[in-house]
């Protein structure tokens, strides 16, 4: 009853009273089974138990934690308000807690079956092994026997089925053609009759990028200068069956659509269903008056948090590092003055895949000009070594490291906290930049919060972070997992839904952008965002 609660507190982001009970019935579960081992354990050891004062202590405990129970119940409401306030949105008069407490006993029920199926299998294991060995020895290899079928089950058969199923369903998707996806007609264009790249072969997140984002007249109208039309190209999982193959594919294209004769070259890593964020590429295009060419490479049709949870958290680096490979070792043979400006970017699982995409120290002979990795997951090797390294003082979700003048971190607010956490230096020759949100799960989630504080909880906390969170051992683990499902059903601008104007910040930052007014900076952070809540 106490797990129960606690589960009801806020974390990081809104939840439903669906969601809400789901986790709760979780946390019911967890918090029955760690109170039933200790029973067993106590009894194992053969303790003493005085029969007299759990006649008293019983009661008193059903009493209190029926009490704390009723309370949280009470105070669920205020707890979400904090969250939702702190983001914009309208406050509840209730968390229906009549419907909360139905779905967590439901949730219940169904792991309180598993957990028996559990207990069954160990019970006839340490039955028959009983026959030929000591009673505990017996009990310790059937509790062994009985993990290791589970994990095989759910880490073998169950794993493979869902990830089996799950890449025919997205795969099948991915191939099907939208009743309003036109074959470009302007050969420059990837997968017009002229391109390398068949338009079917894109996939669905391949032909929105190509056919989407501001064209040369969007661009010229906006600014009241000359524009040129943005250059992306896109290399689908269909087009070839090796990586090696994709990435020499995008490159030759790139060489055929004029993308080297651009101010601008990005190497984008897409998501895990080859998604790219158009927040993101619109916003530079705008701010370098279409004078960018982008080049993206699919490596997968699921998405990122069942590739990270069933898969493994480095899937898809292959498939960044050929193609980083490839448009920086043609990169590197033209002439320094006639050859663009060479960036990196991803998001989520991209932006940890487009971080080991390439060893810094391989490229500082000639290296690019910087990288732009947004809502980096909590498994960035990279990102994890800069926070933890981060200058004394500075809080987690905003670290400031050294004087600034290789990798600066930056949220809705800019890249500091006050002026005295400013970069004390300029740029050096490489550039990276961080565009995080102190709300965002996928990259503040951490196993360690199953018995630690994560030091992002700490004070001062994050803008967008509810001053009512407390850390509790074990709850706030499953709080934080269940806020990582749902970290896109945020407002654009908090958890991880990364908004248009703080995109546009931060290519500032990192590309260098002159010409551009304050005001005209606020314009467009305006049209983008306007733009972006349309879509």
């Amino acid at each position: 009853m106490l797990f129960f609660a606690a589960s009801l507190t806020p974390t990081l982001l809104p939840r439903s009273f669906l969601t809400q009970g789901v986790l709760s019935g979780f946390c019911l579960t967890v918090g029955y089974g760690i109170g039933a081992f200790g029973g067993w354990l106590w009894a194992y050891m053969e303790l003493p138990l005085p029969k007299a004062l759990l006649r008293v202590a019983k009661p008193a405990a059903a009493a209190s934690c029926t009490v704390v129970t009723i309370v949280a119940l009470w105070r669920a409401a205020a707890w979400q308000n904090s969250i939702r306030e702190l983001m914009g949105l309208e406050p509840v008069d209730t968390a229906h807690p009549a419907e909360i407490i139905l779905i967590a006993l439901a949730t219940f029920a169904i792991l309180m079956a598993v957990a028996r199926l559990f207990l069954l299998a160990l019970r006839s294991v340490a039955t028959r092994v009983n026959r030929f060995l000591p009673r505990r020895l017996a009990n310790v290899i059937a509790v062994i026997a009985a993990a290791a079928l589970l994990w095989s089950l759910i880490n073998g058969v169950l794993v493979r089925v869902v990830l089996h199923a799950a890449d025919a369903s997205f795969r099948e998707y991915d191939e099907l053609i939208e009743p309003d996806s036109v074959r470009p007609s302007d050969p420059l264009k990837t997968g017009s009759s002229a391109s390398l790249l068949a338009w079917d072969k894109l996939g669905r997140a391949g032909r929105e990028f190509i056919s989407s984002g501001p064209t040369r007249e969007d661009i010229s109208a906006f600014s009241g200068r000359d524009g040129l039309e943005p250059i992306r190209v896109y290399v689908g999982l269909r087009s070839a069956i090796k990586p090696e193959a994709r990435a020499k594919l995008a490159l030759e294209e790139l060489k055929r659509v004029g993308g080297f004769a651009r101010s601008v070259l990005i190497v984008v890593t897409p998501t895990g269903t080859g998604w790219i964020d158009p927040a993101a590429m619109d916003s530079v295009e705008y701010l370098h008056d279409g004078d960018v060419a982008s080049v993206a490479l699919q490596y997968s049709y699921l998405p990122s948090w069942l590739l990270s949870l069933l898969a493994e958290p480095d899937y898809g680096v292959d498939s960044a590092a050929a193609l980083f490979k490839e448009i920086y070792g043609y990169w590197i043979t033209l002439p320094k003055s006639r050859r663009p400006k060479l960036y990196l970017y991803g998001l989520s699982l991209g932006a940890a895949n487009s971080q080991q995409s390439t060893d810094l120290i391989e490229v500082l002979s000639d290296p690019p000009s910087g990288a732009l990795w947004s809502g980096p997951p909590h498994s960035s090797r990279l990102w994890r070594l800069l926070t933890d390294h981060r200058n004394p003082g500075s809080p987690a979700w905003l670290p400031r490291l050294r004087d600034g003048s290789f990798v600066r971190f930056m949220n809705q607010h800019g890249e500091f906290t006050s002026p005295a956490s400013a970069p004390s230096a300029a740029w050096g020759p490489i550039r990276v930049v961080y565009l995080q949100y102190a709300s965002d799960p996928v990259t503040f989630f951490d196993y360690r919060s199953f018995y630690r504080e994560p030091d992002w909880m700490l004070w001062p906390r994050g803008p967008d972070v509810s001053p009512l969170l407390r850390w509790y051992p074990v709850v706030t683990f499953l709080q934080l997992a269940m806020d990582m499902y749902m970290a896109t059903t945020a407002p654009v601008g908090y958890g991880h839904v990364y908004a248009p104007a703080h995109y546009i910040d931060a290519w500032i930052e990192l590309t260098g952008v002159r010409g551009w007014s304050e005001e005209q900076i606020a314009r467009l952070k305006q049209h983008l965002s306007k733009h972006d809540s349309i879509r």
